[in-house]
């Protein structure tokens, strides 16, 4: 996975304005794809993107490895997205569908996406929530157990497990269609 300029990261915590705008175009797309499947709810995860990028503009200067910055803004995203579960006694967060964000990209065969996003649907919380940060956001494997606060050899067996299990259930769906 790409990172920001780890000058840019030191900038901003410096108070460069125009180094901040630069880091959130860099992870806006990011922290939104993870809020989603976070949270199930489009607006609730535009909402809190917002709410996401105040925190880390207030806190940036805490962060002491330029090098982690992408890790640190996705625990403040899971951090936000749970405490909008607790503040607004939803139903416990877990990992559910993009199917909003789904239904906006443009494929030959829309119901593959439909397949694939009810296959994720299926998966412990566990391992949905691995798959998603290295498949789809595109972290590293360090850098999803570092957002996940799980040792690096435990988001790759959850991952592995994750596509293993996806794998089964799109196979039998397919031989199910034939």
């Amino acid at each position: 996975m790409d990172r920001p300029d780890p000058r840019d990261v030191n900038a901003a915590a410096a108070g460069d304005s125009a180094a901040f705008e630069r880091l959130v175009r860099f992870m806006q797309g990011r922290v939104w794809r993870y809020l989603v499947h976070l949270v199930g709810d489009v607006a609730l995860a535009e909402d809190l993107s917002q709410e996401v990028f105040l925190r880390v503009h207030r806190k940036l200067d805490t962060l002491r490895d330029p090098e982690r910055f992408v890790g640190w803004v996705l625990v403040t995203a899971r951090n936000a997205a749970y405490d909008a579960g607790r503040s607004r006694q939803r139903r416990p967060l877990q990992l559910v569908g993009d199917h909003d964000h789904l239904l906006h990209r443009e494929r030959e065969d829309p119901h593959i996406d439909v397949e694939v996003q009810d296959a994720l649907d299926r998966l412990h919380a566990d391992l949905r929530e691995a798959i998603v940060m290295v498949g789809v956001i595109g972290l590293t494997y360090s850098e999803a157990a570092e957002a996940l606060a799980v040792p690096e050899g435990t988001v790759k067996s959850r991952v592995f497990r994750a596509r293993k299990a996806l794998m089964g259930t799109l196979s039998v769906e397919a031989a199910d269609d034939a």
